[in-house]
């Protein structure tokens, strides 16, 4: 399914063959541009900008995707993001602070974009990866965190999956 962006509203135009495995549409959002107006300005790329998402750990995030996601049954907004600094080692940050930061990221930045474009998700899922990985596959070496929120007036509420 590809996403279509007109009229400020995210539609599923139709189904594709890029389609990642679990029927998960990429709409590839970059830059500081999305982060601070919602994709009022251009965008730039991923590469070209050293925007950094603030947090309550204070540790570098960056924004990788969004995907919408209908396969559950129902449509789950997936929030993908890089934050190098997490992992399980001694002098990284883990899963007790960055469920505090993913929180965060949902409150502040899910809400707006879920807001924005008018959607109506079941589920918001809010993931944190160290490194860049493609949706649906295995990647043994990398570490992920993952968190599900249901929106209700504005307000992230857990959803321990």
């Amino acid at each position: 399914m590809n996403v279509v962006i007109r009229n400020r509203k995210a539609r599923a135009k139709s189904h594709a063959r890029t389609t990642p495995e679990r029927g998960a549409c990429h709409w590839r959002v970059w830059g500081r541009a999305f982060i601070l107006t919602l994709l009022a300005q251009p965008a730039t790329t991923f590469a070209e900008t050293s925007a950094l998402l603030p947090v309550p750990s204070g540790q570098p995030v960056h924004l990788r995707d969004v995907l919408l996601d209908n396969n559950p049954g129902e449509l789950w907004v997936r929030f993908r993001f890089i934050a190098p600094k997490i992992g399980s080692d001694v002098g990284r940050i883990g899963y007790d602070v960055a469920s505090v930061d993913m929180e965060h990221l949902c409150q502040t930045l899910a809400v707006a974009y879920v807001a924005h474009y008018e959607l109506e998700p079941a589920r918001v899922v809010i993931s944190l990866s160290d490194r860049p990985t493609e949706f649906g596959r295995s990647a043994p070496d990398a570490t992920q965190f993952f968190e599900a929120y249901r929106l209700e007036q504005s307000r992230c509420i857990w959803e321990g999956l």
